[in-house]
Order: structure tokens, then sequence, then C-alpha cells
């Protein structure tokens, strides 16, 4: 077996969702899977052994972000990035490329490279492909991405031909210049909401034959219909054999009705940052943990879930965390939410198998819609 193989197990016929192992360097991920965001080599809040008590198998972290600090070259001295966060397992960074978007008033670009100017101290920061597998191979992620350039969902025509043309440009530059080869470097396919720029991008990038696929540019203001119509056009221009990868996503049901579309690798800062934020994911919905209702509820946050926060403190207990401002309150939420993620895609994975993941999305909704 080489270091990087994707085995699919089984597809559900009723729908695309299918259940496979994405194999690398540092070991196998089941698929479909949701991988932690990482973003400055740490999952906020989290030390590596509660992030693997969660279920994760894989995470992420940020090229852009840790090439301004405390930097690749730092990185690459202490052993890369696994050693660096002492975390053993996959890895993925991602290029840079969505800061190209989320950060465009710091941003230039031009088809040769982007200039950043440092959200932190005003220093600029050049990304050009070379560059940015440059970076990439130093922090040694399992999964590397390829620098494109990722437009705002309603730019106009011309602007998102650009887009879609440049990131065609720039895959083909990065797969010139990578030199390791044990990094899995996936193509990004791009073209907002329409069908045309996503055939476009799809059809100049699969000629490169690359390892992995991604569909980027969505969960970018988009409504979640236009997001579900699109992957139900995008998906099928990709390869059934190599892993798909939908990037910046998100809420629980995105999951489900992603992976019902055929996604096999999704991410989001949205468990940590809503954990933050007093907000928990439940097998019943929402929680807000600042409602005065939760004061003297000695009740699980989830009585469906085992994880260490459901186990062990009460509802009572977490938002008297929050309203002290208690720095563990954010700690437990996100622990929570990434175990709540990672069950979901667990029992997902065996509705699929089981040939339900029609029924599966169907009582989710359900309970879902259910107040808490």
């Amino acid at each position: 077996m080489t270091s990087f193989q994707f085995e699919l197990h089984a597809v559900d016929p009723a729908t695309k969702a299918r259940v496979g192992t994405w194999h690398t360097p540092h070991g196998p991920v089941d698929t479909p899977a949701f991988m932690p965001v990482g973003t400055l080599a740490t999952v906020k809040g989290l030390t590596p052994d509660q992030l693997r008590l969660t279920g994760a198998q894989q995470v992420l972290a940020n090229t852009y972000h840790l090439a301004l600090r405390p930097g690749a070259d730092v990185v690459a001295e202490l052993g890369g990035l696994h050693r660096f966060m002492n975390w053993d397992g996959p890895m993925l960074t991602d290029s840079g490329g969505f800061q190209v978007f989320s950060l465009a008033k710091l941003t230039k670009i031009n088809d040769e490279k982007v200039v950043f100017r440092s959200h932190i101290d005003g220093s600029l920061l050049e990304l050009s492909p070379e560059t940015a597998v440059r970076i990439q191979e130093q922090l040694g992620a399992d999964c590397i991405m390829c620098l494109d350039e990722c437009p705002p969902h309603d730019a106009p025509t011309e602007a998102m031909r650009t887009a879609v043309d440049r990131t065609t440009l720039w895959a083909a530059r990065c797969r010139d210049a990578q030199r390791r080869t044990d990094q899995a470097l996936f193509g990004i396919v791009q073209g907002g909401v329409h069908q045309e720029f996503r055939e476009r991008s799809a059809n100049g990038l699969l000629p490169l034959e690359f390892p992995g696929y991604a569909i980027g540019g969505l969960s970018v203001g988009e409504s979640p219909q236009q997001m579900y119509d699109t992957l139900d056009f995008t998906v099928p221009m990709l390869p059934q054999h190599k892993p798909r990868y939908l990037m910046g996503v998100g809420r629980p049901i995105d999951l489900i009705e992603g992976v019902l579309r055929g996604i096999d690798l999704f991410d989001c800062v949205m468990p940590t940052r809503n954990g933050r934020n007093a907000t928990a994911f439940t097998s019943q919905g929402v929680v807000k943990m600042r409602n005065l209702k939760h004061r003297t509820d000695p009740s699980p946050l989830d009585p469906d879930c085992a994880c260490p926060v459901c186990r062990q403190f009460s509802r009572a207990y977490l938002r008297h965390l929050f309203m002290a401002e208690e720095m563990l309150g954010p700690i437990l939420l996100s622990w929570h939410n990434l175990a709540y993620y990672q069950r979901l895609l667990s029992d997902l994975r065996d509705a699929i198998r089981a040939g339900t993941s029609q029924q599966f999305r169907a009582v989710q909704l359900a309970r879902w819609e259910q107040s808490v």
C-alpha cells in the first residue's frame, strides 16, 4: 500500500453517501470525517489528549497564520507541525487561499502572487503558489492544499471567471513546485454557485491528477439551499476513487446534506467558536447555555452524549461557568461540541453501511426541530 490510498467500503444506493478510509502516513481517517480546526497549531481550548477523546482523527492548521507566527522555519526546526503541537495523527494545512477572501481589504492579488499586509503588525507576506507549497512542506502536514482564489459568491461574472482561471493556473504551479512525496496535494474547485464556472474549474483541475479534490468558495454568504444545489452539480464532476473535501462547512445539518451528496471530508470553526460563545450542539438541537432556565437544571447537557462533559457536569454548572466568566466554560462546551460532531458522523457512517442515510437525515431533522 502507498502512503496515500482512498478505499471505498460502502455506498448507500438511495443517496450518494459513502463510507471509506483515507490512508495517510500518520494513520487512517474514517470517512465521512469532520476535521477540527487548529488554525494556529492548536484547537482552541483543548489539549491533544482531549482532542483524541472527542474521536477526532485528523486536524487542520493554516498556512497564512503559521507563516506569520511562529514562522514556518521555526516549526520546521522544531520537527514539523506534528511534533510541534504534539499531534501524531493525520493533519491538513490550508494554503492561505481563504484569507484572500476573508482578509480582502489587506491583500493585493495578481496572477503571480498574493501580497498580504499582516493583520498582526502590518508587515508584508507574499504568497505565490510556490511559496505556499514550500511553507506547507516545511510545516509537514499529510494533506496540503493548492493556493487558490476564493471569490465572493456574488462576484461579477468577469471576476468569477478570473478567480477560476487563476485557481487553475496556480494549481499547476503548485503541482510543479511540490518536492515532498509524503504529502497529498489537493486541488480546489472554485466557481461560486454557478454550474458553468464549476465545470470550467473542474475541467482545468482534473487533468492535473491530484490525489484529492476540494470544493471551495461555499459557506461564504450564499443560502444553504444554494450551497446544496451547487453540491448537487459539482460533486458528480469529481473522481469517484478520490476523497472529496468540502472546505469550511459547517452546521450539523450541512454535514449531513453534504455527506448525502457524496462529500468525504469537512472542516469548520463552528463547534469551537460556538462553544466559546456559550452555544452547544446537542441531539435535541442548539442549547444556549446563558439562558436562565438552565440556572438550577441538574440534567446533563445532552442525555444522549457519552462525552466527559455530559457524564460529569450539569447544565446548571455549565451555565454558572459562563455567567462567572470562568475559562472552563468555553473549554467544556468546545469539547462537547467536537465530540458531538464526531458522534454525528460516526452514526451517519453506520447508517450509510445499513443503507438508511435518508432515514437518518429525517430523524435528525425531526429531533432538531423540537424545542430544547
